[in-house]
């Protein structure tokens, strides 16, 4: 009769080593940024969004939200000029002050659109403006 065969022992592997503590270096790609809600809030502040553009490059949804609120920030600037010569174009004795209601209703829209993408990018989400959203992703 013969022995029964025993398996050899399994070899110990110690475990890896735990990764070292965060140094404050730069992050990896597509890292979260420690200050993220700041930098969501300051891309919707006309050219302030060139600080989290420039300073928060591993992050890419504040990468998103600078480069859309740029290309939102040249969007009302053309639009203001347009409201501004077409106003000042109609005589201000035909048209009265719907000029000036026009101007204020832009920019009252304009600021509800900032308001409503600082609150959706505080919470994780995106406003998506039809033209401008899709102008500011070839970016």
């Amino acid at each position: 009769m013969s022995e029964p065969t025993v398996p050899p022992p399994p070899s110990y592997n110690p475990p890896p080593p735990p990764p070292p503590p965060y140094s404050g270096g730069p992050a990896g790609p597509g890292s979260v940024s420690p200050n993220r809600t700041i930098m969501i809030v300051l891309s919707y502040l006309g050219l302030l969004a060139l600080i989290p553009l420039l300073v928060e490059k591993e992050d890419r949804e504040v990468q998103w939200h600078a480069k859309h609120g740029l290309v939102l920030l040249v969007a009302e600037i053309i639009i203001s000029v347009i409201i501004s010569i077409v106003g000042g174009m109609v005589s201000f004795a035909d048209a009265g002050c719907s000029g000036c209601m026009a101007s204020s209703l832009f920019w009252v829209v304009v600021l509800v659109v900032h308001i409503l993408a600082i609150v959706k990018g505080v919470n994780g989400q995106r406003l998506i403006i039809p033209g401008i959203s899709d102008f500011a992703n070839r970016f």
